[in-house]
Parts: C-alpha cells; sequence; structure tokens
C-alpha cells in the first residue's frame, strides 16, 4: 500500500522525523531501507536499537499512527499507473486485496481518503497476522481467502521484504520501482516494472 499505491512512503518519513526530532534524534536512509515493508513491531523495536531509546515500541507505535494520520491532511496521490490498473483490473471483475504492515487504522485511512477501499474485496494489515513481511503469512492468508494456491496469486510489491514474503508464498512477484527504492536489490522478484500499469504487469493478469 504504501509506497506502492500510494505516495505515503514520504509521509512516513516525514511521520518519523518528526517522533525522533521531538527526542533529539535525525531519522537516517539506512534505518529507513532496513524496516521498509517491516511490520510495526520489527520498525519500532530497530528504532529504539539504533536511537538507544528508552521506550517501548507500542507507544512509538501509537504515536507514529496519530502523527501520520494527522499528516495526511497535508494530502498525498496515488502511485504512477494505479488508476489505470485498478480500472483495467475491475472492467475484467478480476478480484483484488490489500496486505499492508501498517495498522489496520492506517490502512483505513488511506484506502479511505484515496476512494479506492470500497473495491477491494479484502484488507489484511498486522494485526491478521503473527508473523510479517518477510514471512509469507500474509500472502498465504490472502491466497486462502481467494480461495486460489498461492502460485495463481499475483503479488505486487515495492519492498524487499515484501517480495520475499511473496515468494515464499510461492506467489508471483513484480517489483515495482519508484524513487524510494531504485537502489534496493530485487533480483528475487519474479519481475521488475516502472509503474504499476506497466505492460510486464498487465500481460501477467492478462490484461495486454
Amino acid at each position: 500500500m504504501d509506497g506502492l499505491m500510494f505516495s505515503t512512503e514520504d509521509v512516513y518519513w516525514e511521520t518519523a522525523s518528526v517522533l525522533l526530532r521531538r527526542r533529539g534524534h535525525e531519522y537516517s536512509l539506512e534505518l529507513a531501507n532496513e524496516v521498509m515493508g517491516r511490520p510495526p513491531k520489527y520498525c519500532f523495536e530497530k528504532m529504539i536499537e539504533y536511537y538507544g531509546l528508552d521506550e517501548d515500541w507500542e507507544t512509538l507505535h501509537d504515536e507514529s499512527d496519530e502523527t501520520f494520520i494527522n499528516l495526511l491532511d497535508k494530502g498525498f496521490t496515488m502511485m504512477p499507473g494505479l488508476p489505470e490498473l485498478l480500472a483495467r483490473i475491475e472492467e475484467q471483475g478480476i478480484p483484488k486485496a490489500v496486505c499492508t504492515s501498517s495498522s489496520r487504522r492506517v490502512a483505513q485511512e488511506v484506502l479511505g481518503r484515496s476512494g479506492v477501499l470500497s473495491g477491494m474485496q479484502f484488507v489484511l494489515a498486522f494485526e491478521d497476522v503473527v508473523n510479517g513481511k518477510p514471512d509469507p503469512e500474509i500472502y498465504l492468508k490472502a491466497a486462502q481467502k481467494f480461495g486460489v494456491p498461492p502460485d495463481q496469486m499475483l503479488v505486487l510489491e515495492d519492498s524487499v521484504s515484501g517480495c520475499h514474503a511473496a515468494r515464499s508464498a510461492r506467489a508471483v512477484v513484480v517489483a515495482v520501482l519508484a524513487e524510494h527504492n531504485r537502489t534496493l536489490d530485487f533480483s528475487h522478484a519474479t519481475r521488475i516494472a516502472q509503474r504499476l500499469d506497466a505492460p510486464e504487469i498487465l500481460e501477467l493478469i492478462g490484461l495486454s
């Protein structure tokens, strides 16, 4: 969802920057790359370790969600190709869902404000799994809810951990590049695309 469907990776960067400045630190690209696509517990425990913070991850998570939702008021945009891809998928009646490492509260806010929530068959958030990405649990649950074998499910991802999760679930996975992830290693993805309505993606779902 974040950084794949919407330009909310920038909002997350600003959120983490606000949290850390309140504590006398500056957010780093190294940590941002380390936690991209990972569940909140992992992200905030890494932040605590990285900066030597004397707080529990739940406190940071709650403060982060509140800050993030407030920052959404500044606005965010859909990532290139998302409206076109959604339109093509809906024309063909292909079921779709969101599997995010974000909290359900954040997912509902982002998807609801963008107007795409009603078109999703379901949304799986970090509260819905025991083991977050790169563990395959969230994608195995998605395949089960769709009623298809995992190897018949296409996953679009923008994070390394998400790609690993999808591949471990035996799904077909396309890494979609953007400004925030172009330097990362996606060699384990089935394919790599430059935007969401790229021919590589449309071909895999029979829309090209």
